[in-house]
């Protein structure tokens, strides 16, 4: 029977291997337990990504201080003040609401936070964003005054669910193209609106293609969830 640790090892340096440089790899942890967490930690990952506020405050005080916690989910206002004091990246910010209770507690921290657009790219209504119309008016109206504490990043999307790799790449394609042109003309920091997240397990060769600065990789690394 193979050693979990060593099977980790190997698909983590697969997936690593598989991987420009200029990438980042965030290791999509959500069910998986904080002994899992740590092996990878131990390989010397530190960039995860949770998608469940209650799982990852379990997880968060149990884990090396050290470890860049993702917040890859749905966001509600009423769960930003559990993740505030830790969080290193948030991926899915949806609106001014959002973007003002994340200021109220980051103020409160006394900590800048990072955050990503979420823009709709997907054909299925579930997925959460904003379209290119709300995120434009987001970033050339960028307020330093009004957001002190949150450093716009850049952009993150999710792909339809789908077989139809010709739709997927339509889709990346199109986000990469509203990135470059964001960066160009938004009021935020050029120079560190530098983040594109977009892809997955299924889907990242084609969304680094695209021009991807970060993929969100569960499976390929844990395997299959039991």
């Amino acid at each position: 029977m193979s050693d979990p640790k060593e099977t980790l090892a190997e698909r983590y340096a697969e997936v690593k291997a598989s991987l420009p440089t200029h990438v980042t790899l965030v290791a999509v942890s959500k069910t998986r337990s904080a002994e899992e967490i740590q092996a990878l930690y131990d390989l010397g990952h530190r960039d995860f990504g949770e998608n469940y506020v209650q799982e990852l405050r379990a997880k968060q005080p149990a884990l090396p201080a050290d470890i860049r916690w993702h917040y890859i989910g749905h966001l509600q206002r009423s769960n930003v003040k559990h993740i505030v004091p830790f969080v290193h990246l948030v991926h899915g910010v949806d609106g001014a609401p959002l973007l003002d209770e994340l200021e109220k507690r980051a103020a409160a921290a006394s900590r800048m936070i990072d955050v990503l657009l979420q823009i709709h790219i997907a054909q299925e209504e579930t997925k959460h964003g904003l379209s290119q119309k709300e995120a434009e008016a987001l970033i050339t109206g960028w307020s330093t005054e009004r957001w002190p504490h949150l450093q716009l990043r850049g952009l993150m999307g999710m792909a339809t669910n789908t077989e139809d790799l010709a739709v997927v790449r339509r889709e990346f394609d199109a986000l990469a193209d509203f990135f470059r042109t964001m960066k160009e003309g938004c009021l935020a920091d050029p120079a560190l609106f530098d983040t594109l997240s977009m892809g997955m397990s299924g889907d990242a060769d084609m969304a680094i293609e695209a021009g991807s600065t970060m993929v969100r990789i569960g499976t390929a690394i844990f395997g299959e969830r039991s």
